[in-house]
């Protein structure tokens, strides 16, 4: 790049846009280490009880429309700051994302369920993400839905992840536009709004740098919409399904994209559905040291979770 542009060089890259990274022989990590202390700080959370996960899986927010308003200004700048956060801490999406939901009219139990995310935070403010250099680029997709969670309009929330070899490239976790009938349906638009075309994009793109995928396999815990997606017959349970929805159907046949069972404890885009039991949290989440052994080791191998402790 020195060759083409006039350039200045300032040693190695440690901050970008509040992003910290540190990096070795072995790969890199992605983090907001400094950030996460800083807006503990800012809110007053830096001496708060330590809490293993984000959220309760007794946790059901609703409109709460007899709670106790909060300060809305407040409620929005803690909002704002975790939405940054999850640049790097995917961990955190499907709590801060539900608790968006309500910045328009917080109450009290919705401050809470805030305040409950900031001392996850300060349990585990040294994750990141990891981006080893010895990892094969092998692209694949994970897809999962929680079936009518939203207690206001039961609409069900899409989780997806998608990694390139062992490293999380993509993530999201989103409230469906449309009431889905039964797990399958939602599970099937998940699969093909948000995870499949994803996967697709990230396909061309990485075509522009020279490299070619065949079948991209995209990992299902629902037998049900696989054989869905497969079946080119609509018959009564389906044909209700927006016409959309069924080019994962279309990209399929086309061999684009391989829709692969997996079974649901190792199904990664579950973290983005719903909250979980701590054992279940911190196995998806990938909570390891990384050191050489591991990143030889634990790290390369098939499943390794979403994100590395740093150390």
């Amino acid at each position: 790049m020195s060759r083409e542009f006039e350039m200045s060089l300032m040693g190695e890259l440690q901050f970008f846009l509040g992003l910290q990274i540190k990096q070795g022989p072995e790969g890199t990590f992605v983090h907001q280490a400094k950030y996460t202390r800083d807006i503990l700080k800012k809110f007053e959370m830096g001496d708060s009880k330590p809490m293993t996960t984000p959220m309760s899986t007794n946790t059901a927010l609703d409109a709460d429309e007899d709670g106790e308003a909060v300060d809305q200004k407040e409620f929005r700048g803690m909002i704002g700051s975790l939405l940054y956060l999850t640049a790097t801490r995917p961990d955190i999406q499907f709590a801060v994302c539900l608790c968006v939901r309500y910045q328009a009219s917080p109450r009290t139990s919705h401050r809470q369920a805030v305040k409950r995310i900031f001392r996850y935070l300060k349990f585990t403010p040294e994750l990141s993400l990891w981006y080893s250099s010895g990892s094969s680029l092998f692209l694949r997709g994970f897809s999962d839905a929680d079936h009518a969670g939203c207690r206001i309009d039961r609409k069900s929330t899409s989780g997806t992840c998608q990694l390139l070899g062992t490293s999380l490239v993509s993530w999201f976790s989103r409230k469906q536009a449309s009431v889905s009938l039964s797990t399958t349906e939602a599970e099937y638009i998940a699969a093909a709004s948000s995870s499949s075309s994803q996967l697709l994009w990230m396909k061309a793109t990485l075509s522009n740098f020279g490299l070619r995928f065949g079948k991209i396999p995209l990992l299902v815990d629902s037998t049900s919409a696989i054989s869905v997606a497969k079946n080119p017959i609509l018959h009564s349970r389906t044909k209700h399904i927006d016409v959309r929805f069924h080019f994962l159907r279309d990209h399929y046949e086309k061999g684009d994209i391989d829709l692969v069972h997996i079974a649901s404890e190792n199904q990664l885009a579950d973290i983005f559905t719903k909250p979980l039991e701590f054992d279940a949290f911190k196995r998806l989440r990938g909570w390891r040291c990384v050191d050489n052994a591991l990143i030889k080791g634990e790290i390369e191998s098939q499943w390794i979770g979403l994100i590395a402790l740093l150390v």
